[in-house]
Order: C-alpha cells, then sequence, then structure tokens
C-alpha cells in the first residue's frame, strides 16, 4: 500500500483552530460502514446512539506542560524542547525533541529560569530525529518542573491561542504523561458521562500516553515500511474484566479514541484482553485483525497520517473516503478541535480492509 493511497482533499478553513463553547454541541457523523448508511447529529445524542450493556473504553492520560524553553548559558540561543518520555536507565533523564537539534551535542549544558528558580539541563545522549537524551540537574521531579516552566504543547495546525488550558484536557484525565490530547474524548462532559451511565452503558478506562509520532507525518512511500513511535500503556484488572465479560457476552466493546483502540487491539492480541503494561509500537493499517474493538468513536484525522489509516482498517479505504468526502461537503470540523465521528460497527473485511 501507498501513503498517497490515503491522502484526500481538506480545505483548510475546515481546520478547526479552538473547541467550541460546549464540549458536547459539536457535530456527530455517525456511520455504518456495513450497511453503508451515515447520519448527522450532535455530540450529545451519542446517549441515542449507545445501548444498555455497550461498554466505552476511554484513555484517562493526561497532557503534561511539556514544550520547555530552554537557554544556551553560553550563547544566549533558545532552544525547544518538547518531552517525550523518561529514558528508565537513567536517572532524571528524559528523551525530548529538541528544536533546533543539530547543534545540541553530549555534554552542552541548557538552563531553565533564572535565579533561584534556576534549573540546568545537560545533553547526554543523541538519537535520531531530532530526539536528545536530557538530565535536569535537580532533585526536583522533571514533572514538577515542567508544570514550572512548561506550557501545554497544541498540535502545529492550531495557530491561535488557547484561553482554557482545561479544554485540551480531558474531563476524565486522570494519568500525566501525554505530548497531545486523546482527542475523541475531549467531547465528553461529566453531565453526558452521567446519562450514559443511568442508561447502563458501562464505562472504564486505559491508559496510554500519547506520544511525539502524533505530530510526526509518515515519510516513507510504502505503508509497510513505517514504524511507529513506542508508547507507554496501562490496561487495569478491572478494566480486563469488564471487556472480557462484554466479549464473552457479545455485547460491544467501544474505543473512544484511536489511543484506547490501540491499548485495547495491542493487549488483547489473543482475543482476550491482558491487564499489563508496557511499550507498544503497534501500527494499525488495512488488513489488520481486529480482536477487541467493535465500535470506535474518533475524531476527523490528517490525510496521509496513521490515524486515518486506523479509520481506514475498520471501514474500509473506499469508504471511508467516501465518508471523509461527505464531512468536508457538510463542512464539519477536522482534527484536535473538530468534530466527531461514530463508527458504529466494523466492517470486518480481512486481508484488505475495503467494503
Amino acid at each position: 500500500m501507498r501513503v498517497e493511497d490515503f491522502d484526500y482533499e481538506l480545505p483548510e478553513h475546515l481546520i478547526a483552530q479552538h473547541p467550541l463553547p460546549e464540549r458536547d454541541q459539536s457535530r456527530l457523523l455517525v456511520v455504518d460502514p456495513v450497511d453503508r448508511v451515515v447520519s448527522h447529529r450532535i455530540f450529545a445524542d451519542i446517549v441515542d446512539e449507545l445501548h444498555p450493556g455497550d461498554v466505552l473504553v476511554m484513555n484517562d492520560s493526561r497532557v503534561l506542560p511539556a514544550r520547555l524553553f530552554a537557554v544556551k548559558p553560553d550563547t544566549g540561543g533558545r532552544v525547544e524542547l518538547l518531552l517525550v518520555k523518561p529514558d528508565e536507565s537513567q536517572p532524571n533523564t528524559w528523551q525530548c525533541l529538541a528544536r533546533p537539534a543539530k547543534r545540541l551535542r553530549v555534554g552542552h549544558r541548557l538552563v531553565l529560569g533564572e535565579g533561584a528558580d534556576r534549573v540546568e539541563l545537560e545533553i547526554v545522549g543523541e538519537e535520531d530525529e531530532g530526539i536528545r537524551l536530557v538530565r535536569f540537574l535537580t532533585d526536583e521531579a522533571v514533572t514538577d518542573v515542567a508544570h514550572r516552566f512548561g506550557e501545554v504543547p497544541l498540535p502545529p495546525y492550531i495557530h491561535e491561542t488557547l484561553e482554557d488550558k482545561e479544554r485540551y484536557q480531558t474531563v476524565y484525565a486522570k494519568r500525566e504523561g501525554s505530548v497531545a490530547a486523546p482527542t475523541a474524548g475531549l467531547h465528553f462532559t461529566d453531565r453526558l458521562l452521567q446519562r450514559l451511565r443511568e442508561k447502563g452503558v458501562q464505562l472504564c478506562h486505559v491508559t496510554l500516553h500519547v506520544g511525539i509520532g502524533t505530530f510526526r507525518p509518515v515519510q516513507v512511500e510504502n505503508v509497510e515500511e513505517h514504524r511507529m513511535h513506542s508508547e507507554w500503556y496501562e490496561v487495569s484488572p478491572e478494566t480486563a474484566e469488564i471487556v472480557n465479560r462484554a466479549k464473552a457476552e457479545g455485547r460491544p466493546v467501544i474505543a473512544v479514541g484511536t489511543t484506547a483502540l490501540r491499548t485495547l487491539e495491542a493487549a488483547g492480541q489473543t482475543g482476550v484482553l491482558e491487564a499489563k503494561q508496557g511499550e507498544t509500537d503497534i501500527f494499525i493499517y488495512p488488513g489488520f485483525q481486529f480482536r477487541i474493538m467493535d465500535g470506535l468513536i474518533t475524531n476527523f484525522h490528517l490525510p496521509k497520517s496513521t490515524l486515518f489509516m486506523l479509520v481506514c482498517a475498520i471501514m474500509g479505504t473506499d469508504y471511508a473516503k467516501a465518508v471523509y468526502r461527505e464531512a468536508v461537503e457538510r463542512e464539519y470540523r477536522f482534527f484536535s478541535f473538530g468534530d466527531a465521528m461514530f463508527i458504529k460497527r466494523r466492517a470486518d473485511v480481512a486481508g484488505t480492509g475495503q467494503v
């Protein structure tokens, strides 16, 4: 498969630059890829689309204020660092995406802040694609340093300032560690979640800390040659029990967002969801055999991205592109602060991802 096969036309004015005043008032495109039926609703109507006994799996990761601006003490040059994930082999050391990275070598020092608040950093390793291993020369936890000096990293296609930083967090976000929000969950409110519970929908959580792969374009021609960045995830025993019972009883398991879906499939490769934690670089594209997920709530994704490929794996590439064309024609809002889509049932076409 060629990456070009997953391209589509998107007018720039449809890229949402800010969230709507009310989370659950975004539009919702409901898709049945088996019967090829679509309907157009608002997100609050998700309550009507789900049924008692359905299981909704949400990613409870919280976005870390991971964008730091440091200074080279010798020249005063400014360096932007994006915290990616801890390096478990070295204390207080994180993988960071550095910009500019070319002149950052092992042994170089950087500084955050001034005076008594000053924190020194040291480059202790170099990796590909602008990644540097950065040691924070302080007894303070790196996450605490990030809260003092960092900013929430919005996607590069958002050019407007976000006044309320909590609008880039889900209302159920708990476990800090992502560099980008699991955006399908941004549409839920506490009241909407309560309505779902009252209807008999089971809610449970997994954790996947979203990494820099979400900002990176696919840079190969053939899909099969792309390698995903690994991300840390965890499935609790409670969530595993809820999901496995639902699967045994034939009740649908619906993922809220591609991160929840990837977690389910990474920990459920045998068809039984395991309670576990670890790293996953699972790449889902047409031909993938789903074993856990029965439906997906998601936003609209970038052309030629791994996330759009995932949607094509569920619906079939041709039909997914047709649905996206209709969303463009009806001027749905796209990407992180945009509208949502609910894929009700999987197409289940083995081998090609075509319907």
